[in-house]
């Protein structure tokens, strides 16, 4: 890849960033907080997916942004009302900006030009009124008068500025400011311009503007792509300098920058200004039109000016970073309060990531097999092997926790996804629907991150489509007429938990079990259970639609979650209430890589228990163990009985049970918060496992979540506690039978 694709790739992962920072302050003013630092935010995140688009000629998505950027100018200028309506074209015009960034990356087809011009115009509708003029960048927005002036034919020395004291940041607001600015050629190159810039410090209040031109080159000369004009504007208003500094938050990287206080005294009577030995505007003979000159320079006419009346400052949300030195003669920095700086980042390609987390688990396999091998020589334990042995293993740990924290993300990139889906999904079914989410600072893997955006996705379709009913129906059933759908995600039990919830109508079990039956999915005379019925909902070309649409009927949906969750070592559950809604739950690994374990011993097998769901490990006695039906056993546990699972008959891997005494019972707790009693023959002992899925290199085998390879070489399954207790208590055992007292 050329520097040119390098840089253009690093703009359209930049332009993600922005665009789900853009649906999340979007969110915000649908949710009624149309402060202007919201505002604000948003039509930067607008801007600079234009600047950088103009930067790489993606004429059409500079387009499209220009229009939707100049109604968030009216927006946060006051002009405009940021009403219901408002934010809802808003949050539709986002959707179109990120399918012309998508097209101009190439990871879509070319936007339907018919839905884009559409939308421009309920936009131009929005800033200018019905009928009103196209929306075009108005130059002399800010008031100025273009002045003709005399250029020298030859050429000058460079503008020489002195250095400036600046004053401290903490320090009250001077009555004015005098800004010198000086922009370099990037800077429009990015698609900025110094009329815009004018115009905002207008905002702040009356300003003069003059303009240096001595080091321009004579026109046979001129590069256009260069710049070598100089601004000086002349603020007369009480604003901090924060404030100033926020008008060139984008291009401060891409101009030379002076600000100086102007004096304590009014506005009017303003004290004498340092000489900054600029040349006069007083330009000899031989003038002519400045209008060509700053057309080729990108430059706006105007010059020497007076804004009108000011307007109310923009908000700050945070301060400027450090003032940037003129280019000759550098300023001297002013001290600021000390200000936390932000974490520095680098990019790093997901592959390599994944090769340092497979070398880091082969570390953790051979670090295991050396103290296999340490132990099975028979050195003490004050020997100088094992103690270096032990500093080895938590350096390996250590190494593996770095990792592994490298590769944890937030679920907010999958969350962020979701409001236009569900916007488009409840356009398509014609229901009002609101989403909720929580816990979107949750961290997992990466890998399971990716890999929950398709399970998510389709139920939440199946929840606004088969869950929620129609604004008619709500009223109906006295609900609001808006459904609310809820995502949320939280840690459970060294596992991640994603809730997808609605306040519908929950599963119409009869319709359910009538479907299987008529689909010859269950005998007719099956005798099942509440929960047995809402599991029907996961068959394959299981479907509850009556007609085939764009969203649901073709019987592709619940059964592919199913399978993509148990793919990534997880589980769904169900529970529902008619009337009232439903409330799925994923559970899944925080990471496919590791595991902290149980090393136990079962029939001659070598098994894994995840140390996250054991309870206690303790040595059964037999007045603790009884029976119900003279048949499942339990134990008697801190005050209850829960059931008690012989691991090894489970398993299969012997038919007759441990006898008590001989074994040791772990008690454990499934993320319900169900508790049993797995029975095994011994604990080997304690230690930190690599993950090898089984079903990639084997099959899926029920009560078994993944393998791992031990210290001597051998493959152990790693139970899955969940499935195990469940399958036990599917029998009808009465387990924690509280004791009488």
């Amino acid at each position: 890849m050329d520097a040119f694709e390098a840089i253009k790739a690093t703009f359209f992962q930049e332009c993600d960033e922005l665009l789900a920072d853009l649906e999340a302050k979007l969110l915000v003013l649908e949710s009624g907080q149309t402060d202007s630092e919201t505002i604000n935010a948003v039509f930067r995140a607008v801007h600079s997916v234009k600047g950088g688009a103009g930067a790489f000629g993606l004429e059409a998505l500079v387009r499209f942004a220009h229009v939707f950027e100049t109604l968030l100018d009216e927006l946060r200028a006051g002009r405009k009302p940021c009403d219901e309506i408002t934010v809802r074209t808003l949050l539709r015009a986002s959707d179109v900006l990120a399918d012309h960034v998508a097209a101009a990356q190439g990871h879509a087809p070319e936007v339907d030009e018919a839905r884009s011009a559409g939308l421009v115009a309920e936009l131009e509708t929005l800033t200018h009124g019905e009928g009103g003029a196209p929306v075009v960048e108005e130059e002399d927005d800010f008031g100025f008068t273009p002045l003709t002036i005399g250029l020298p034919s030859l050429d000058l020395p460079s503008l020489d500025l002195p250095s400036l004291d600046l004053p401290s940041l903490a320090a009250a607001p001077a009555t004015g400011w005098r800004i010198v600015f000086r922009p370099h050629g990037r800077m429009y190159a990015n698609a900025n311009e110094t009329g815009l810039l004018l115009r905002e410090l207008g905002r702040l209040g009356p300003v003069t503007v003059s303009l240096d031109d001595s080091a321009v080159p004579s026109l046979e000369e001129l590069i256009a792509e260069e710049n070598e004009l100089v601004w000086t504007i002349e603020l007369a208003a009480a604003v901090d300098e924060v404030a100033v500094r926020d008008v060139f938050d984008f291009v401060e990287s891409d101009c030379d920058l002076s600000i100086q206080p102007l004096g304590a005294g009014p506005a009017d009577d303003l004290p004498a200004l340092p000489d900054l030995g600029l040349p006069s505007l007083e330009a000899p003979a031989e003038a002519f039109d400045l209008s060509a000159l700053l057309a080729a320079a990108q430059e706006p006419a105007i010059v020497k000016a007076v804004a009108p009346a000011p307007v109310e400052p923009t908000p700050v949300a945070a301060p400027a970073p450090a003032p940037v030195q003129a280019q000759a003669a550098p300023a001297q920095a002013a001290p600021t309060a000390p200000t936390a700086p932000a974490p520095a980042t680098i990019r790093v390609d997901l592959d390599r990531v994944d090769r340092l987390i497979n070398v880091v688990g082969e570390l953790v396999i051979q670090q295991a097999m050396l103290a296999q091998r340490v132990a099975e020589s028979g050195l003490t334990r004050s020997s100088g092997v094992l103690m270096g042995l032990e500093d080895l293993e938590l350096l390996t740990r250590e190494i593996q926790d770095s990792v592994m924290a490298i590769r944890a993300q937030p679920v907010k990139s999958v969350f962020q996804r979701m409001p236009r889906l569900v916007r488009e999904v409840a356009d398509m079914t014609g229901k009002r629907v609101r989403l909720v989410t929580a816990g979107e600072d949750t961290e997992v893997d990466k890998t399971v991150v990716e890999r929950l955006a398709e399970p998510i996705t389709h139920m939440l379709r199946n929840a606004i489509d088969h869950g929620l009913e129609t604004p008619d129906e709500r009223l109906a059933a006295g609900k609001a007429a808006e459904g609310a759908v809820r995502l949320a995600a939280l840690h459970r039990s060294g596992r991640i938990v994603i809730e997808i919830s609605d306040d519908g109508k929950g599963i119409n079990r009869e319709r359910v079990r009538g479907i299987a039956v008529s689909r010859g999915l269950i005998a007719e005379d099956a005798v099942l259970t509440d929960e047995e019925v809402d599991n029907l909902i996961f068959l394959p070309g299981f479907s509850t639609a009556e007609t085939i649409t764009d969203v649901s009927g073709r019987g592709v949906g619940m059964d592919v979650v199913k399978r993509s969750i148990q793919a990534l070592g997880g589980r769904i559950s169900i529970s529902s209430v008619p009337g009232k809604g439903s409330t799925f739950t994923l559970s899944l690994p925080l990471t496919l890589a590791v595991l902290d374990g149980m090393v136990v011993g079962a029939a001659e097998q070598t098994l894994v228990a995840p140390l996250s769901n054991i309870v206690e490990s303790l040595t059964p006695r037999a007045q603790d163990i009884h029976y119900v039906g003279g048949r499942d056993a339990v134990i008697r546990f801190r005050e209850a009985f829960v059931p008690l699972v012989d691991v090894a008959q489970t398993m299969g891997f012997r038919d007759e049970p441990v006898t008590p005494g001989q074994g040791v019972a772990l008690v454990v707790e499934t993320e319900s918060g169900q508790r049993a009693a797995l029975m095994v023959d011994a604990i080997q002992g304690q230690r930190q496992v690599v993950i090898k899925s089984l079903e990639t290199n084997y099959q899926q085998v029920p009560g078994v979540a993944a393998a791992t390879i031990l210290g001597d070489g051998r493959v152990a399954l790693i139970l899955d506690v969940d499935a195990i207790v469940a399958n036990a208590r599917r029998r009808p055992a009465a387990p924690e039978l509280k004791l009488a007292s």
